[in-house]
């Protein structure tokens, strides 16, 4: 895949991007018309825009009223920006697919968190578990979620390459704000509104990372598991986490300073991989826009629940953490093991192709498989 990439800057000629607005991680500008590239293949008007996605505009300036408050002033410098300018919630689109759900219906679609610069862990999944599919008469569709590229990066050519991939494959959504941590929280909000407004009659999701495994089949014979149950209405279904305080070591990466928040978190689910029904995703949309943001998406979805009064379910399937929390351990690349869970984090994009062909296999024989 890279070196197809690679070529974008030789084949794609033309391109132009009218909603340059920057990175989008502060200050957003309007955004107007389309993308277009021109190669080889023919011109490539990259559908940027629908009707229905209502933002077009993002003047994202500071809430300078948050400066006055003497928390504000204690508060660790690396969280002044996100602060001043979590008001700002809904973004314009740089890459949309309004008809991802039209037509056959969608049973489970598959969202993948990503960034521009990890094409190689996007073309793993599409070629594993991510690929489009119907398996039983379920149809199984599946979507990347991007930003924009951070500062300091070579934002130009990069977004030439991503508007190159998706003309290729044609299942990115990309918003124009900037792609890091501190915005992952972004990716959720703003994807709950794009499928309310443009997916909303796929039955489940599967949201996960772009280094995740998933056995597909498992996650189906979960659902109607469920389903036979009747327990699918508000399914929230992971790896949950209980009784987490917030991290005060300022050297980890979801430190959190006790100015933005002072309490133990709700139960929420690692954010690896996990599964939910498409009518909570809609009520998740509705109670998450009186929510302030918070910094730490899987937190702020475990907020969202909350507020509903619902708990996410904890699966033994879904291994957030690995297989094993010592990753050294062999039974973290024992095929078995992954033949009878449903999501196990974390591979590189080498081992999760290996790791899907060996479990695929048919002739793979495991001595017992888990119960559900």
């Amino acid at each position: 895949m890279i070196q197809k990439l690679k070529l974008v800057d030789n084949s794609v000629k033309g391109l132009k991007n009218t909603g340059d607005t920057g990175s989008c991680g502060s200050e957003c500008g309007s955004h107007k018309g389309k993308s277009t590239l021109k190669s080889g293949l023919g011109n490539y008007s990259a559908p940027v825009s629908n009707a229905t996605w209502d933002v077009h505009v993002m003047n994202c300036s500071e809430d300078s009223t948050v400066r006055e408050n003497e928390w504000f002033r204690r508060l660790d410098p690396r969280f002044h920006q996100f602060v001043l300018h979590r008001h700002c919630r809904y973004f314009p689109m740089l890459l949309n697919h309004p008809d991802t759900c039209t037509g056959a219906e969608v049973y489970l679609l598959m969202v993948v968190k990503s960034v521009i610069e990890q094409h190689d862990r996007r073309e793993a999944v599409r070629n594993s578990w991510g690929r489009e599919r119907t398996i039983d008469g379920r149809r199984i569709k599946t979507l990347f979620l991007l930003g924009r590229p951070a500062h300091g990066k070579d934002q130009k050519n990069l977004q030439k390459l991503i508007e190159y991939e998706d003309m290729i494959y044609g299942d990115i959504l990309q918003w124009d704000f900037m792609d890091t941590f501190f915005n992952l929280t972004l990716k959720e909000v703003n994807f709950l509104k794009w499928f309310d407004v443009h997916c909303s009659s796929a039955s489940f999701i599967f949201k996960g990372d772009d280094d995740v495994f998933v056995n597909t089949k498992n996650l189906l014979e979960l659902v109607s598991f469920k389903s036979e149950d009747r327990e699918v209405s508000d399914l929230f279904v992971g790896d949950t986490i209980s009784k987490a305080i917030p991290i005060r070591n300022r050297q980890s990466k979801y430190y959190i300073p006790k100015e933005l928040f002072d309490k133990p978190y709700p139960p929420y689910v690692g954010g690896g991989g996990f599964l939910m029904s498409s009518h909570l995703a809609r009520r998740l949309f509705v109670v998450s826009e009186d929510l302030e943001l918070y910094p730490i998406d899987d937190v702020f979805l475990g907020m969202c629940l909350q507020k509903l009064h619902l708990s996410p379910e904890m699966h033994p399937g879904f291994r957030t953490f690995g297989i094993m929390k010592r990753r050294a351990s062999p039974m973290n690349s024992e095929p078995c093991f992954f033949k009878n869970l449903i999501v196990v984090h974390k591979l590189s994009p080498q081992d999760l192709l290996k790791m899907w062909s060996v479990v695929e296999n048919k002739e793979l024989v495991c001595a017992k498989r888990t119960t559900r």
